[in-house]
């Protein structure tokens, strides 16, 4: 028995090395004149070859719409396109197809396979960079939390490095853009971007870009150039994009479980190093060979470093609060109805007056706080102690014991005024840190002593610094110096006077 190849070979070998007849040959082998036609003209069966493709009674007079439909889908968003049991659900309702769904998928996956872009494999040279952002979950602090993912890949050498912000905004673009450079070990002199409207500020033309002030800055501090994809066209950026999933899945599988992001930080920036020693196929050592052979080519860290921040002007309230990014910040009363300026980084956000700053505060990544220092809020109070006891700048105040203990004491030997006399004492912590003034009170309170006076005199007789003492030992030139010696004869007159 031949296989349909053992066949194919004999028939050839039989007509063409030994002579054999073609008609004892196809009786012999039960083939009809056509096949054996076929198999002498071939070395090796050609397969199934269709003339003309076979008709599609059903479908057939519905392609032309379906086509329609998806060259429509082209110029809509991607999640509001047509699926096939959507195309499938609207042919039967509005023009009366019969036939079943395989057909329609069928013809969307061809019309699909044909209308696919095809990309030209390109060369990357060494410094330049893909940045991207994505999103990610985590469990942070006990609750599970959605964070933003930054990767910034070299292209060359496929090094990653990637870290996490509490959301995607100006201050973690910048911030993320530093920390890329610092591990990488220079500054890649092209970036490419997508459009984020952290980066633009207006898209005027194909390739033209008006950008943000803070790009800018960031730009004039790194010297890189840079590139923005075209609109809808984020393949342009496809390796960093890829190479995103890449770090979510290898870096963040199990989902990490952290007390800070900046830990999580740690943690990714370990593994990025880690990445490092892998050798990808085609390349011709690993990562960490090839970074070392791009560092020549990238350009240097600046000197001084980048501060990523965002700032915004504001005015502060009739209740001495500030707005930045969605939250309230309080400032001394003092500068209530006050222009300020509000600085906002990572971890902190500060207020500022003309050049002088006057509050910090930890950076709040929620929206709609209030973020009070209760600090600011006594110079009020001093003159309105009646209000202490419901404000609300002071309901989560915790101090220590003593404080509870002068209190009583003041308001019982001087009634009302004893609140503001307390109110005096808490406003030492105005230039004070509040473990200096709770070692006053207790002092105080130890001597049998509850008088703010008293509490101030501790205090600042505590934070005196002694005089050292002056020494010629690295003054050399100090020592040439001769200075006479008084003359006090006058005195000692006066001196005799006073005993006649």
């Amino acid at each position: 028995m031949f296989t349909d190849m053992e066949k194919w070979a004999e028939i050839r070998r039989l007509v063409f090395v030994e002579g054999r007849s073609r008609r004892s040959v196809c009786r012999d082998f039960d083939i009809h004149w056509d096949t054996l036609k076929k198999i002498l003209g071939h070395t090796e069966p050609p397969g199934y070859r269709q003339s003309q493709p076979r008709e599609k009674p059903k479908i057939g007079r519905f392609l032309p719409i379906i086509e329609e439909i998806l060259r429509q889908d082209l110029e809509v968003p991607r999640k509001q396109r047509h699926t096939a049991v959507r195309i499938l659900q609207r042919l039967r309702k509005e023009e009366g197809y019969t036939g079943g769904y395989t057909a329609v998928k069928e013809a969307v996956r061809d019309w699909r396979a044909k209308s696919a872009e095809v990309f030209v494999p390109l060369s990357h040279p060494p410094a330049e960079a893909q940045v991207d952002f994505g999103q990610a979950q985590i469990i942070l602090k006990g609750e599970s939390t959605t964070v933003a993912f930054f990767v910034m890949t070299l292209l060359y050498s496929d090094a990653l490095f990637c870290c996490v912000f509490p959301q995607e905004c100006t201050e973690a673009f910048l911030d993320g853009h530093r920390r890329a450079f610092e591990f990488f070990g220079g500054v890649p002199k092209r970036i490419s971007y997508d459009n984020s409207k952290i980066a633009v500020k207006k898209v005027l033309g194909k390739r033209v870009r008006e950008l943000t002030d803070e790009f800018h800055r960031l730009q004039s501090h790194y010297l890189f150039a840079h590139h923005f994809c075209l609109v809808r066209r984020a393949n342009e950026k496809g390796h960093v994009e890829n190479l995103l999933g890449f770090g979510r899945r290898n870096f963040l599988v199990p989902i990490p479980q952290v007390d800070t992001l900046e830990r999580l930080n740690v943690q990714l920036e370990s593994a990025c190093r880690e990445d490092l020693q892998r050798s990808l196929r085609g390349k011709a050592g690993s990562k960490a060979e090839l970074l070392a052979e791009e560092r020549s080519q990238l350009l240097p860290l600046p000197a001084e470093r980048f501060e990523a921040r965002r700032i915004r002007t504001a005015q502060a309230n009739s209740l001495s609060l500030v707005r930045f990014h969605r939250n309230d910040y309080s400032v001394p009363t003092a500068y209530a109805h006050h222009q300020v300026t509000a600085v906002g980084g990572i971890e902190q956000v500060q207020i500022l007056f003309a050049d002088q700053v006057i509050a910090t505060h930890p950076r709040h990544w929620g929206k709609h706080q209030v973020i009070f220092d209760p600090v600011h809020y006594l110079a009020l109070l001093e003159r309105k102690p009646g209000a202490f006891d419901v404000a609300r700048p002071l309901e989560q105040w915790q101090l220590p014991e003593c404080f509870t203990v002068l209190r009583r004491r003041l308001e019982n030997e001087w009634e009302a005024e004893g609140t503001r006399r307390f109110i005096k004492v808490l406003r030492l912590l105005e230039s004070a840190t509040l473990r200096q003034l709770t070692d006053a009170v207790e002092h105080a309170l130890s001597i049998g002593v509850d008088d703010d006076d008293a509490v101030r005199l501790i205090l600042e007789h505590r934070r005196e610094q002694p005089v050292a003492l002056f020494r010629l030992d690295d003054r050399p030139h100090l020592a040439l110096v001769q200075v006479q010696p008084p003359n006090l004869s006058g005195y000692r007159c006066l001196l005799v006077g006073g005993a006649a």
